[in-house]
């Protein structure tokens, strides 16, 4: 089973969120990045940028596709993972910490309690691997 910290806040694009202040660490999970199998390449395209909760802020390029990165919140995107560009093998290894692909500072709090909880996400994550 995927890995799913009790501290995070998950979205159901499979998207983490880690939160300190108003600002919000977010990456892909466990389960996400076990689904897309060996990343070669992370872009966030949107750092600078004020964006709306569910815009794509970035793309993801594994061996077998390519997928947007969503923000689960609306904000301003005030940094991005260099070290994915020489390292995106980082997000495979560890997708909650050396793998944090972008912060968005929070504009608008009350999206967080659209969020999943770890428990709630564990569901989701075990529904979508049995289709």
């Amino acid at each position: 089973m995927a890995n799913i910290p009790d501290d995070l806040k998950y979205a159901k694009t499979h998207e983490w969120l880690r939160l300190e202040g108003d600002v919000a660490t977010l990456g892909i999970t466990d389960f996400a990045q076990g689904e897309l199998s060996d990343i070669v390449y992370v872009e966030i395209t949107a750092v600078g940028k004020t964006i709306k909760r569910d815009e794509p802020i970035g793309t993801i390029e594994a061996v077998k596709a390519v997928s947007d990165l969503y923000s689960p919140v609306s904000g301003q995107v005030i940094a991005a993972n260099d070290s994915l560009k020489d390292s995106p093998a980082n997000v495979n290894k560890d997708p909650y910490g050396e793998g944090w692909m972008a912060k968005i500072k929070v504009s608008d709090p009350t999206e967080l309690a659209g969020l999943l909880d770890a428990t709630a996400y564990a569901e989701l994550a075990g529904r979508s691997a049995h289709h």
